[in-house]
């Protein structure tokens, strides 16, 4: 049977002959292609390898896996912290900062606060950057300017949440969109983009399908682009970032591995901020 789950941290154990990576007792957190897609663009055949489906996943007290498929846990962070890392962080790294090139003083849109908008929310203020965030949640909102959001923006009070996110930002536009809503989210947030900015096409939490007008990007000099996660060289690069930052991942719950099945079941209400951890 197909074990669940694609982001998780732990302790090496156990090592074969000729491994150099790593040793016995390190603090480990897996890549989310199995060590397949080491660094530049995605190989081609990499896509049955992603941990949790179709690949193995990682809800289990013990897993094997090669010495390239792992990377070294930021000294600052917990297993919980860690193990929120694989996906929704590289993700977000990934959109940012290698196809966004983000700057200091760019704004960011962040559509929700779940993990990739978390992590976004996270590394784009670390950097100096703006990030303007959505949500329905007054309480949520709340927390992200604690976090370090510049704007927010209720989108159930404000369903012409684009022309709110133009206004905070004097009419400019955002330089970042981390597009993760899809069907329901993508025209608003294409007319959220500055004069050179940059979407990440990233997910479909309304369903996938809409189009990227030409005519959006052309007028704007604008760029899009659609992508997967990353490669082990952009995990260890946003690790040095993170350590560099002393940043912690935003985790709403921990449940213990017994209560998994509850996990599973607070996690589809969507009423949670950042990541929802099961812990060994």
């Amino acid at each position: 049977s197909q074990i669940p789950l694609s982001d998780g941290a732990g302790e090496v154990t156990q090592i074969g002959d000729g491994v150099t990576r790593f040793q016995v007792g390190d603090r480990v957190v897996g890549t989310f292609f199995s060590g397949h897609w080491l660094d530049g663009d995605r190989p081609e055949g990499v896509m049955p390898y992603r941990r949790g489906g179709p690949g193995e996943g990682v809800l289990s007290e013990f897993i094997t896996g090669n010495e390239n498929g792992f990377v070294a846990i930021p000294e600052h962070l917990s297993y919980e912290e860690a193990s929120t890392l694989t996906t929704a962080g590289v993700t977000a790294w990934v959109g940012l900062f290698r196809y966004g090139d983000l700057q200091p003083g760019d704004y960011v849109l962040l559509e929700g606060t779940g993990g990739v908008s978390s992590f976004g929310l996270l590394l784009s203020a670390a950097a100096g950057a703006k990030p303007i965030i959505t949500s329905s949640s007054d309480r949520k909102l709340e927390r992200a300017t604690e976090l370090g959001a510049v704007g927010t923006v209720n989108y159930r009070r404000n369903p012409d949440w684009h022309e709110a996110v133009l206004e905070l930002t004097g009419g400019l536009g955002v330089k970042h969109v981390l597009e993760i809503g899809g069907r329901e989210t993508l025209d608003k947030a294409l007319n959220t983009l500055a004069i050179g900015g940059h979407i990440s096409l990233i997910g479909g939490l309304t369903g996938f399908g809409g189009s990227v007008p030409f005519s959006i990007l052309f007028d704007r000099d604008a760029s899009a682009t659609g992508f997967h996660v990353g490669s082990r060289a952009d995990f260890e690069a946003m690790n040095t970032f993170i350590s560099g930052h002393a940043i912690h991942p935003v985790i709403d719950r921990v449940f213990e591995f017994e209560d998994a099945p509850a996990a599973f079941d607070f996690y589809l209400t969507g009423d949670f901020m950042g990541k929802v951890v099961i812990r060994l």
